[in-house]
């Protein structure tokens, strides 16, 4: 597995979890990071490798992808000498994507690309003209005639669609969950434990929409307080903060930094919120399923739809304001019913199995 680096994120979180499956599944499993950051903690007995780039020359930018890509490549060579060829690789988020595509001792057969998110939202917005086109162009050379993997089937679809992509190969494989390790980590003590309150989860970032979480909630009329788990910027903590306060609502809204933990605060909550204008899956609402608390969240671009059905659908929401404040007041109010909802798709050794059967796709 290769990817750029190990901050707090979503898809660092996968690759960590996926790795950790198949290991104890008696796989043999390296990790490549582009950088040596990491704000989670290394599965034991994952074979971690930090490739990190220390070039500081002032045309170093313009050589970087083709740079990258050759200490990448001396990297692998140098533990397939140690353990043997790989079977399988599987490069993660987009920049890890442009460097792997550049390495010519990976095999393209071999190789596939786990897309995370949703391309059109991340890369294009507010693009237009010769830049539109050019960054259009660029990702299509990335993908084009390679191996995709999507978290959903919208993120597939996305990129085939709106960068005119053709894949040699497609699957469409869930972000995978351990379902016992994450009900075990939910019963840790939380200091909110007993409150009524609500929850947001996730980094401070436009894509999250805490602006519009902010006007919802203020529009919902539910007087629980709001908990926002997550961190960011200073220039984007201090917005969020300055909205709270011309809203009126400063005093109901909780801030708690990043949370190595967050589940215990995910099972004491009465409901989750996800506010994004995208989600290539939104690995939070099953979490929070998992934790059986009640969720509601935008309709948006990727993986909330195809969660969130049968009774739980109630809780999507239209992409406004005033749609959203209307899904937080009913589930709030009228919890949902889980126990016709089965998530074993997304338990580990289901997808565990689908990317052990790429090996034997060409």
């Amino acid at each position: 597995m290769i990817i750029d680096g190990l901050p707090g994120g979503g898809a660092e979180k996968v690759v960590l979890t996926l790795a950790k499956g198949l290991i104890e599944r008696g796989h043999r499993v390296s990790l490549f990071s582009l950088r040596a950051v990491c704000d989670y903690t290394i599965p034991a007995g994952l074979d971690y490798h930090v490739v990190q780039d220390n070039c500081r020359k002032p045309w170093r930018k313009l050589t970087e992808l083709s740079r990258r890509a050759s200490q990448l490549d001396n990297e692998i060579m140098a533990e397939e000498k140690r353990g043997g060829a790989f079977d399988l690789i599987i490069s993660h988020l987009h920049k890890t994507d442009r460097i792997v595509r550049r390495c010519p001792h990976l095999d393209p057969e071999k190789t596939w690309f786990c897309l995370h998110g949703v391309f059109s939202a991340s890369y294009l917005a507010n693009r237009q003209g010769f830049s539109l086109w050019l960054k259009k162009f660029k990702t299509r050379c990335v993908y084009q005639g390679r191996n995709i993997i999507g978290v959903s089937q919208y993120v597939v679809d996305d990129l085939k669609r709106s960068f005119k992509v053709r894949p040699s190969h497609e699957r469409v494989i869930f972000n995978p969950f351990e379902f016992k390790a994450i009900e075990a980590l939910s019963l840790a003590p939380c200091s909110l434990a007993g409150k009524d309150y609500l929850v947001h989860v996730g980094r401070f970032h436009q894509t999250k929409r805490h602006d519009r979480l902010l006007r919802a909630y203020a529009k919902s009329g539910v007087d629980a307080p709001l908990v926002l788990i997550g961190k960011g910027s200073s220039k984007a903590t201090k917005a969020i903060k300055d909205l709270s306060v011309a809203l009126g609502i400063s005093h109901r809204v909780i801030f708690k930094g990043f949370i190595s933990n967050p589940y215990p605060y995910i099972r004491s909550a009465r409901l989750l919120i996800v506010s994004s204008d995208s989600e290539g899956f939104g690995n939070v609402l099953v979490e929070a399923l998992l934790c059986q608390t009640p969720v509601v969240s935008t309709k948006c671009p990727g993986g909330p739809a195809s969660i969130l059905t049968g009774d739980l659908s109630r809780g999507l929401a239209e992409m406004d304001d005033d749609s959203l404040a209307a899904a937080i007041r009913e589930v709030y109010q009228h919890p949902p019913e889980f126990s016709q909802h089965s998530l074993d798709v997304y338990s580990i050794d289901a997808i565990c199995r689908q990317y052990l059967d790429l090996i034997n796709v060409n």
